[in-house]
Parts: structure tokens; sequence; C-alpha cells
């Protein structure tokens, strides 16, 4: 008995990394906690009783590391719309804003000229009979915009109201086909066809159906055409009329 006590204070203290180094790897496993190697837990880095955030400074002081302040969702959203800046407000920016209903405001704008010419009393009434009697000689894209507001016979909708009620107290055209787009969004979706360049397209070499189709778009039949240079001859005759400055129907 004297001898294994003395056996044991002869064998030298093991430190914990030696410990951990020759411990069975299933023991290891099995209980990892016991065989923890020294400062590879989370107390280890921080100490002991240390509170989250703190760290040990040569000598055993422990010193809090500042953290950054939490951002809630509402700092984050002024964050991200300051760093898109001016992308977010060109992607806000409707496309096309100074083209919207260019068919309506033209057309209203010179309707409501023509009355101030004709030195109109501008009541309702008035204003839709002016009206119904210059859609008759509109073609094109001013025809279809006279059939959105009810301007003509074969109009599935009566809006002509919708002109006559403000136009009487002279609001600007401008409002008058903002509030026709609510109705009817197809009203501001109506663009004149442009001039067509006949220095820039060869028009012998466009195929039938496609001189067919211009005519069409501007509202003008060939009755008479039978080759395609009558296409051709016709097409070159009535392009100057197509232009976004000077359109089609005359008041």
């Amino acid at each position: 008995m004297h001898r294994d006590a003395a056996r044991a204070n002869q064998i030298p203290h093991r430190p914990p990394d030696e410990a951990f180094a020759r411990a069975n790897p299933r023991d290891r496993l099995s209980n990892p906690s016991t065989f923890l190697p020294p400062g590879g837990g989370r107390e280890g880095r921080r100490g002991r009783g240390q509170p989250a955030g703190s760290r040990l400074e040569p000598g055993g002081a422990a010193s809090t590391v500042p953290q950054p302040p939490a951002r809630g969702p509402c700092a984050a959203l002024a964050l991200a719309l300051l760093c898109a800046g001016p992308w977010a407000a060109a992607a806000r920016a409707p496309r096309g804003q100074a083209a919207q209903c260019e068919v309506c405001k033209g057309f209203l704008d010179r309707f409501y000229n023509s009355l101030k010419e004709k030195h109109s009393d501008f009541t309702v009434a008035t204003i839709e009979r002016e009206l119904v009697n210059s859609c008759m000689d509109t073609k094109g894209k001013e025809h279809r915009l006279c059939y959105y507001i009810g301007a003509t016979s074969d109009a599935a909708t009566k809006i002509i109201s919708e002109v006559s009620r403000p136009m009487s107290a002279h609001v600007p055209v401008s409002k008058i086909c903002e509030k026709l787009k609510k109705n009817d969004i197809q009203i501001c979706e109506l663009k004149y066809e442009r001039k067509l360049d006949l220095n820039s397209v060869d028009l012998s070499k466009m195929r039938v159906a496609e001189l067919r189709k211009i005519l069409d778009n501007w509202g003008e039949v060939c009755r008479a055409c039978i080759e395609k240079t009558d296409f051709v001859n016709l097409i070159k005759e009535l392009a100057p009329k197509y232009t976004l400055t000077n359109p089609k129907s005359d008041l």
C-alpha cells in the first residue's frame, strides 16, 4: 500500500491538453464536454462568468467589446432608399410620360380652339353637337378616339359628357384626358403615326401586306389598287398628311 502511494507520487501530472490528445476518440465523441481543449469552448475564449461580448486581456482582466447598435426595419429601408438614389426615382418615372394621351390632347385641343374661333357659347349641348360633327370627318387614331368617347354612331359606350361638361367650364384639355383615362385606359394608349421617311424606306422592296398595313394605320383604303406600284404611289401621295404636328383631321 505504501509502495502504490509512493509510485503515484512519482508519476508526473499530465496537463489537460496532453490528456485531451491521448484520450480515446470514442470517449471524446461520447462525452465531448469532458475532453474540451483548453480555450476550446465559449467560456475558454471569454472566461467563466464573463458576459457575452467580453474578452480576456493579458493578465486575466476582462474588457467589453462594443457591439454595433441594432437597426430596425425602418432604418434599413431608409438606408436602402438612400443608396438607390436617382436610380429609384428613374424607375418610378413612367416611360413616355410626355407622349401620354397625345391623340386625346391633340384632337381636343384643336377642337377647343375651333370653338373659340367660332365664338361658341360653350354650353354642354353645343359642345356635344360640335364634337359629334367633328368626329364624322375623322380617320385613323382620331376616329378611334371618337369611338371610345361615344361621339360616333356605332360607339358601344357614351361618355361624351365627360368631355362636354368640363370643357364648358374651360377645364384644361390635359385634365380632361386624364379623367377619360380613368374611364377607358385605351384612350391614352392612342398615338399618332409618325411621318413616313421615304428617304430611308424603300417602299418598292416592301410586301403588299406591309403596304396595306400602312394604309390601314392611316385609316385609308386603296380600292383601285391592283399592282404593288399602286400601293406605293398612294402611300407617297398621302405620307405628308400623317405627321404629329399636322394630324389628318381638320376641324
